[in-house]
């Protein structure tokens, strides 16, 4: 098992139209620990305290970057939630 915590800079879901920030940014979060884990996107499993970060404020108002704790187990599945 690795586990690392991760800093994921949210700057290109904000660059995105208001309505659609807090869907990019799930998205970009997704993206973000797939590639640092090299791991397929369908693979990542994302905590509900993301979810409730991202969308804190609303949809238009997202966090500009979020701390992430993930590991990553030996069958590839990579588990993530807030550092917090």
């Amino acid at each position: 098992m690795e586990e690392r915590v991760i800093t994921v800079p949210l700057r290109d879901a904000k660059n995105a139209p208001r309505r659609e920030r807090a869907d990019k940014a799930m998205k970009h979060v997704r993206e973000e620990l797939a590639n640092r884990f090299k791991a397929p996107e369908d693979d990542v499993n994302l905590d509900e305290s993301i979810n409730e970060k991202i969308w804190e404020r609303g949809r238009k108002k997202i966090p500009s970057k979020i701390r992430v704790r993930a590991a990553k187990f030996d069958d590839g599945v990579v588990e993530a939630e807030t550092a917090e």
